[in-house]
């Protein structure tokens, strides 16, 4: 073979190569634009999906945001009827004050000064002075002269017999016995 032949069998082979190349590409460019395709459609898929869950979640927000709103119209209500409540029951505490103050009027026992208010003669506010402790303490004996109790009932020299024989009081001494 002479060089003219080799070189047109070289250029077949090179154009034959640069042939099955560029099919080579376009197939290979088909594929990947089938596989772009197909990648977009799964995308799309995707965004639909996620689209619909963002729906719900709005959805379940603004049903949160109505469930909100109605709960506070609900305690608007609830404010609204203990204030009448209230005005009621200041009403009746109102009437029941009127009704003591005029069977305080009527009692010829009860002193009451020319409106019809109570009047104290002072000795509730003596003896409840003298059943607190002077020095703060929650020790009513420390504070009383030993004539109450810690209940503010007199205190007996002896025990009480019907309450068991003694009353637990370590201050007070056992009864003596019968002669």
């Amino acid at each position: 073979m002479n060089t003219t032949g080799w070189i047109v069998l070289i250029v077949v082979v090179v154009v034959v190569i640069i042939a099955i190349i560029a099919i080579a590409m376009t197939v290979g460019r088909r594929r990947k634009l089938e596989h772009d395709r197909e990648h977009a459609q799964e995308l799309r898929a995707a965004a639909r999906e996620d689209d619909l869950a963002a729906r719900e979640r709005e959805a379940k927000a603004a049903r949160a945001a109505a469930d909100a709103k109605q709960a506070e119209v609900d305690a608007q209500r609830r404010r609204q009827e203990a204030d009448a409540h209230a005005a009621e029951a200041g009403d009746a505490r109102a009437s029941v004050d009127d009704k003591l103050a005029r069977a305080d009027k009527v009692d010829p026992d009860v002193r009451t000064d020319r409106h019809g208010n109570r009047v104290d003669d002072g000795r509730a506010a003596d003896d409840t002075a003298a059943a607190r402790p002077a020095d703060g303490s929650t020790d009513a004996y420390s504070a009383t002269d030993g004539r109450t109790d810690v209940d503010g009932q007199p205190r007996h020299a002896e025990p009480r017999i019907d309450a068991g024989g003694t009353t637990g009081d370590t201050d007070v001494p056992p009864p003596r016995p019968a002669r």
